[in-house]
């Protein structure tokens, strides 16, 4: 799931004089208003949100219906939620109230994060629908799901290793067992309907266009009409928390911080009054403010880990400059994906180097 991280940004935390319909050069027009059991706010016209819970500091995600079909006798659904029963329970209630009686003719999963498709194929499943989505998200989705083994590959523990956990860390996280997210989805479909960048889908009366970002997954969709102003965000813009963005074993070479930086700015191509509809928190409007804060948020930490670079470290030894509480074995995993990334981007960036001393990595300052 992996979508928020510790908390170690001030752009995170409400403050004092935070008020309902703005905070921090955002706008609510919604207020704290959010939806309930059964409810579907229209945000838009023909755009329904709901929110379904979770467990966790997270709470909840948001689901998105938009008309579709003549007539308005049916709807396209917009990411899922986890597979739950308090999840199945929202959406039943949503079925039986505001869309009784409408068919639901696709179901698109913005990425594949098990809050926003673990429900997917239980959808699909009851309503006789495709399941859409981009195809690095669902391949990645469907090779997790698939990767269920009785013992932790001795490749993650070497990872853990690197990043310069303990011994009991390795072994408490190496008895959770491995390929769990086969246990918080439903089975998905066998087949998808893959979508793209820049594609255009048209959905009722709109048309939609397909924004591809990365760096808290691989082929991040977001969903943009032009002619109404309103992005369907999923996790790629959040209000009020930053995604987490995180550098694993899958791809351990890789730069998911680098790519996250360059999505910020394809983003800022979008008008800065479009009104942002989130996959965790409230629908907002100023979009360009909230991207400028998530990036000067990641560059501030990225000089304050050069800084702390002036000795050779490990990606443990820079929690402390990273996040503002203690990580402990509840978000160790988080923590420890969200500092390599940024211990990556320093390395490609030329501000750092990685050197490797019995298995675990020491970062300097280059």
């Amino acid at each position: 799931m992996a979508t928020t991280v510790p908390d170690r940004s001030s752009d995170d935390t409400r403050d004092d004089n935070f008020v309902a319909t703005s905070h921090r050069g955002l706008t609510y027009p919604f207020g704290d208003r959010a939806p309930e059991l059964g409810d579907l706010i229209p945000v838009a016209p023909g755009i329904g949100w709901g929110r379904l819970p979770l467990r966790g500091s997270l709470g909840h995600v948001n689901v998105y219906a938009l008309d579709d079909g003549a007539g308005g006798d049916a709807v396209t659904l917009v990411d899922s939620g986890m597979n739950l029963g308090r999840c199945k329970k929202h959406w039943k209630a949503i079925f039986d109230g505001p869309l009784a009686g409408r068919e639901v003719l696709r179901v698109i999963g913005t990425h594949m994060h098990p809050d926003h498709v673990g429900l997917a194929g239980w959808l699909c499943e009851r309503f006789d629908c495709r399941l859409w989505m981009t195809r690095g998200e669902w391949l990645t989705i469907r090779m997790l799901a698939a990767d269920a083994r009785d013992e932790t590959p001795a490749e993650m523990i070497a990872f853990w290793q690197g990043a310069g956990w303990t011994d009991e860390q390795i072994e408490t996280a190496a008895a959770k067992g491995w390929g769990r997210i086969a246990q918080i989805i439903t089975p998905l479909p066998l087949g998808y309907r893959r979508i793209g960048d820049g594609e255009t889908i048209a959905i009722g009366s709109r048309t939609w266009q397909v924004i591809v970002g990365s760096g808290h997954s691989p082929e991040h969709a977001c969903l943009y009409d032009p002619a109404e102003g309103v992005l369907l965000a999923g996790d790629q813009v959040l209000p009020r928390i930053s995604s987490n963005v995180s550098l694993g074993v899958t791809e351990p070479e890789s730069d998911p911080l680098g790519e996250w930086l360059a999505s910020i700015e394809k983003l800022r191509a979008l008008p800065p009054d479009i009104l942002v509809c989130p996959g965790h928190g409230s629908p907002f409007h100023g979009l360009h403010k909230r991207l400028d804060a998530l990036r000067d948020e990641h560059r501030k930490r990225l000089d304050m880990l050069e800084a702390h670079l002036s000795e050779p470290r490990r990606a443990v030894d820079c929690f402390g400059r990273m996040f503002r509480r203690t990580i402990g074995e509840d978000v160790i995993g988080l923590a420890t994906g969200e500092t390599l990334a940024h211990l990556r981007r320093l390395e490609v960036e030329g501000r750092a180097i990685r050197t490797v001393r019995d298995g675990v990595w020491w970062y300097a300052a280059a």
